[in-house]
């Protein structure tokens, strides 16, 4: 199972963990029929999700570290990196090609072609099951019976691509009312699943500058998440500095 190290950035409780750790945990509540809640922590979930803090407090829930900006936060306050750098993009097909057994998924989110090339990209290349998809643009505003819809496929897992922080709101509503066990919030993830979006070359991702090429492709709609959301992160891991030290 995981091990119980947390950190504290901005006040919010940050797992230290690998992706072989984090696995087991997950797969290990799907078969003890437990609920389990996986999100992603980047600097932009951490201004995002402020007013959801106290939600967050819960066994069912996992926060892990996204990225470079919180490997930094890390060292300031606490003196050391993560174990691992655990984005989405790349924990996500690794957790799903560890199981051992066709697991039924349902996608909430995205644009519908995306969506669909995701869905795809899920069945054909990591070898699960696609049980139901709702996008995150007219399907979801007209499906009011989204909980019976999730339950009538008897889904194992549930991704939900909404973004920050409507995705975690989404679960942390919703969640105990849906059977499935897993739930995690994955963001761009259908996008690049789809092909819809490239990743940056394999050397950008080896030195964490992924950010900066994903800022070139989309200046204007990434640009204030690299820029004012940052400096919004950076106010508030000084703010929250005593009380995560203290943590």
């Amino acid at each position: 199972m995981i091990n119980n190290s947390l950190v504290m950035i901005a006040r919010f409780p940050v797992r230290v963990t690998s992706p072989d750790e984090l696995t087991a945990h997950i797969y290990g509540c799907i078969g003890a029929s437990k609920k389990s809640i996986l999100f992603f922590a980047n600097t932009n979930f951490i201004v995002k999700c402020r007013m959801l803090i106290e939600r967050f407090l819960s066994d069912d829930i996992v926060i892990v570290n996204d990225g470079l900006g919180m490997d930094i936060a890390c060292m300031l306050l606490h003196g050391r990196k993560f174990k691992s750098n655990l984005n989405g993009t790349d924990f996500m097909p690794y957790f799903f090609l560890q199981s051992k057994q066709k697991l039924r998924v349902f996608l909430l989110g995205g644009q519908p072609a995306t969506l669909n090339g995701a869905a795809y990209y899920l069945a054909h290349t990591l070898g699960h099951e696609v049980v139901g998809t709702c996008d995150g643009y007219d399907g979801i505003k007209n499906a009011s019976n989204l909980v019976d819809i999730i339950n009538i496929t008897c889904a194992d897992v549930v991704l939900v691509a909404l973004g920050n922080a409507e995705q975690e709101e989404w679960i942390l509503t919703n969640y105990q009312q849906i059977n499935a066990k897993f739930f995690a919030g994955v963001g761009g993830l259908f996008d690049f699943w789809s092909g819809d979006k490239p990743r940056a070359p394999k050397w950008m991702q080896s030195v964490r500058m992924e950010w900066f090429y994903r800022l070139c492709l989309e200046p204007k709609r990434l640009y204030k998440r690299y820029t004012l959301d940052a400096l919004k992160f950076l106010v508030s891991c000084i703010k929250y500095r005593k009380q995560s030290i203290k943590s």
